[in-house]
């Protein structure tokens, strides 16, 4: 089955271009014009995927992407911008994007960003642990990596696909202090020069949904002036 991707943006030639290149990748391709009309499609249509325009007719990009995520949709959602402003990139961050691109942009970029994601967000077919699954914890959480899931103690905890791959890449390197510069190009996995605030961002999620007191966190511990590491 083709991997499904909603393409919303209120320009009709950006959604013809980037819908003729995804294709012409191999994907499948659903659209959408406004903001309201992108909820629906998200939620009838079930996307893999979602590439999501910052500024729509009737509901902002912004606002559907935290719709979204209120409604416990974990779908990964790039974000297109015509805003450059850094505050304007973390606010969307900070509502559950995964991503983002500053227009103009090439669909070959976009593209890269797609698959990049997506490989790291695929769950086993039929969403079941493989036999040999191997399961990080510390502490009372436990992280099933074929899965994609967590769990504090025994409650499910519902991570963005970010969020879980900066969780893994930290359990994977438990003990050990990790730059900003190394997570971001671990898990993001191309530059972004300047931006740093992205991890700390995703970091501050972290923390909100896993640790009991977010100010004297018990597991992801913030070493100055370097980085941060996974303690537990």
């Amino acid at each position: 089955m083709l991997t499904k991707i909603l393409v919303v943006d209120d320009e009709a030639s950006i959604v013809k271009l980037l819908q003729f290149n995804l294709e012409k990748a191999g994907f499948q391709v659903v659209t959408a014009f406004d903001g309201k009309q992108a909820l629906d499609m998200a939620r009838m249509e079930q996307p893999d995927f979602i590439i999501l325009d910052w500024m729509l007719p009737k509901m902002e990009g912004m606002d559907v992407c935290k719709t979204l995520r209120q409604e416990r949709n974990n779908t990964p959602i790039l974000m297109l911008t015509a805003k450059d402003d850094e505050l304007d990139k973390i606010l969307g961050l900070e509502l559950g994007a995964d991503d983002y691109l500053t227009k103009p942009f090439s669909p070959r970029e976009v593209i890269a960003r797609v698959k990049a994601i997506l490989r790291r967000t695929q769950t086993t077919a039929d969403g079941t642990a493989a036999p040999d699954e191997v399961v990080l914890q510390f502490g009372e959480i436990r992280i099933y990596p074929e899965k994609y899931e967590v769990y504090r103690g025994s409650e499910k905890v519902e991570l963005t696909p970010k969020e879980f791959e900066l969780l893994h890449y930290l359990a994977s390197h438990h003990g050990r202090v990790l730059t900003r510069d190394q997570l971001l190009n671990a898990v993001w996995n191309y530059d972004f020069i300047g931006d740093s605030r992205i991890v700390d961002v995703h970091v501050s999620h972290l923390r909100e949904k896993l640790e009991e007191d977010t100010k004297n966190p018990r597991y992801i511990k913030t070493v100055r002036g370097l980085g941060y590491k996974l303690e537990g």
